[in-house]
């Protein structure tokens, strides 16, 4: 059985479109998302089309959280003081891609489950009961353990920190997918993942990111120099 995971699309529908022609190569037998499909990017309505029409199954992120429930951000700062200077941008950016969603979308992101298993693999947003809180890649193989082998899963996957790894500790193998739409790790290309009967491999695609960029340069959606500055460098960016 081979799985593909897309985490962190962020509706970069171009990164997407990219990603899903690798697939055709790649021939996976099932596709997931790992959450946080849409917010960022400049297509959050038409990457969500597109995962309900492919039909791929997936669990529910921290901005499909924020989205479908806006109260969950406040609840997050009260815990995140880091985050607190950047609540009024995060919630200017929320209310612009609530309204490009609409209702029924919407709907569609808060029903989705925290947690998808299937086989040897349970696939989760960040942690185990957060879509919130997730290790970074230089946890501790501890931290990796008390996140994670509770699910009682021989491999774990998740993303939310926008950093593909693998980690293989006794018994679990923990793995992060990496981001689609909005990676990290200073690599501007998609990435993604292919599980392929529990061995991982993590691929990276390159799609036009000048494209992208004037894409949500005419979106209408606020913070563009914000995302232009993420995209380029690929690692996050302070919002101003």
């Amino acid at each position: 059985m081979r799985i593909a995971v897309l985490a962190d699309i962020h509706g970069n529908r171009r990164a997407l479109e990219a990603v899903m022609a690798d697939l055709r190569d790649a021939s996976p037998d099932l596709v997931f998302h790992g959450g946080d499909v849409t917010d960022g990017c400049s297509a959050p309505a038409e990457v969500v089309d597109i995962i309900r029409a492919q039909g791929w199954q997936g669990v529910l992120g921290n901005t499909d959280e924020m989205l479908a429930r806006p109260a969950s951000l406040r609840e997050f700062a009260e815990s995140s003081p880091g985050i607190r200077s950047m609540l009024g941008a995060i919630e200017t950016l929320a209310a612009a891609n609530r309204e490009l969603l609409g209702p029924d979308r919407l709907n569609w992101l808060k029903s989705l489950p925290r947690r998808l298993d299937h086989g040897a693999m349970a696939l989760v947003h960040a942690g185990a009961n957060s879509a919130w809180h997730g290790p970074g890649t230089n946890a501790e193989d501890s931290a990796l353990e008390a996140a994670y082998r509770s699910l009682g899963r021989p491999v774990v996957v998740y993303g939310h920190i926008h950093q593909p790894f693998v980690r293989r500790l006794t018994g679990l193998i923990v793995v992060n997918a990496g981001s689609v739409g909005m990676p990290y790790d200073g690599d501007p290309r998609a990435s993604y993942l292919l599980l392929d009967e529990s061995a991982p491999t993590i691929r990276r695609v390159e799609y036009d990111i000048e494209k992208e960029i004037a894409a949500r340069m005419s979106s209408g959606i606020p913070y563009n120099e914000w995302m232009v500055a993420t995209l380029r460098t690929a690692q996050p960016q302070p919002m101003q």
